[in-house]
């Protein structure tokens, strides 16, 4: 599927994961999710991929998951399990594939992934509290498609592309008596910005994506 629908779109939750239960219909097994984010965790560099291994749903503290509502037995469970999420096998397979096509250590890292809703990026304060609940990565979509696919059964791989390295330092205080002299100002995440890096290493992507798919056929 190419792109996705968005909740900050003005969508539902059901409405953006509408496609998942349609591949459920049509015999998928295995659910490649892919996603750009911002580091909230400075061991993470611009470029690296993150094997996503657990998420943070903020949206889902606040009473928003795609699975309000009456549940669709045929599907799954009303309490589905989410503790295992993501495949651990195809994050094994993941790794697999990026050594076969000989990508830099370290190019591909295991990663906790934080949604929340958007279309804004985070202020400062909200990035230290996402940093602090364990977060390493931060977007705007994926946990309501993978909620949906684990809910009816489909195995979850996501891989997610770090952007831009998300601004964690204080804002710069206005009260001489308070003031940092050290204080660097830290350039502002634009989408622009976003969409550069996410272009120069599409092809990347493109080949580890493929990689996976071949090595899950003879798995």
């Amino acid at each position: 599927m190419a792109g996705r629908f968005h909740f900050y779109e003005g969508h539902t939750l059901q409405q953006v994961t509408f496609p998942i239960r349609i591949f459920k219909l049509l015999g998928v097994e295995v659910l490649i999710v892919t996603n750009a984010n911002g580091a909230i965790n400075e061991d993470f560099k611009v470029g690296t991929i993150g094997i996503i291994n657990d998420h943070i749903s903020l949206p889902g503290f606040a009473g928003n998951n795609p699975l309000f509502g009456q549940n669709i037995n045929a599907f799954g469970t009303r309490f589905p399990a989410m503790s295992d999420a993501y495949d651990y096998n195809l994050r094994e397979i993941a790794f697999k594939a990026a050594d076969s096509l000989k990508f830099p250590k370290g190019t591909l890292k295991e990663a906790i992934y934080t949604f929340c809703p958007g279309p804004t990026f985070e202020t400062r304060a909200e990035a230290r509290f996402l940093k602090s609940l364990g977060g390493d990565l931060v977007g705007m979509s994926t946990v309501p498609e993978v909620i949906v696919a684990r809910h009816c059964g489909i195995r979850v791989l996501g891989l997610s592309l770090v952007t831009c390295m998300v601004s964690l330092e204080k804002v710069k205080c206005a009260d001489p008596a308070e003031q940092n002299l050290n204080y660097v100002e830290e350039q502002q995440v634009s989408h622009e910005d976003v969409l550069q890096v996410g272009e120069e290493r599409s092809l990347d992507l493109q080949k580890l994506v493929g990689t996976i798919v071949d090595l899950i056929a003879y798995t």
